[in-house]
């Protein structure tokens, strides 16, 4: 299955403290954080070995990345997997802070 063959949605849980991916209803991943009034800490990135490859873990981050950035709170990035997607999108990169090698 590619991302192509099936539509992912990925929404904000703020009760779970994540954003979730789901196809057809189905949690295939997640990015968790910590979020006050005043920033957000990405911690962590998760998505199901069936579904792995597939861009769902940069469907996240940038979903993720950019509801801080539209909040206009500090984010910062704490997830090894958020940090190498940053990598490759420079265009991010002056609005996150406190990720090492970024």
């Amino acid at each position: 299955m590619s991302t192509s063959e099936a539509e992912v949605t990925v929404a904000d849980a703020p009760q779970a403290h994540r954003f979730e991916a789901r196809i057809e209803g189905e949690l295939v991943g997640f990015a968790s954080y910590v979020r006050d009034g005043e920033r957000v800490v990405y911690q962590h990135t998760v998505v199901g070995p069936a579904y792995e490859g597939l861009g769902i873990g940069g469907l996240l981050a940038r979903a993720a990345v950019e509801d801080g950035i539209g909040r206009g709170i500090r984010v910062e990035v704490t997830c090894p997997f958020i940090t190498a997607w940053l990598t490759r999108h420079p265009e991010y990169q002056d609005k996150v802070s406190g990720t090492p090698g970024v």
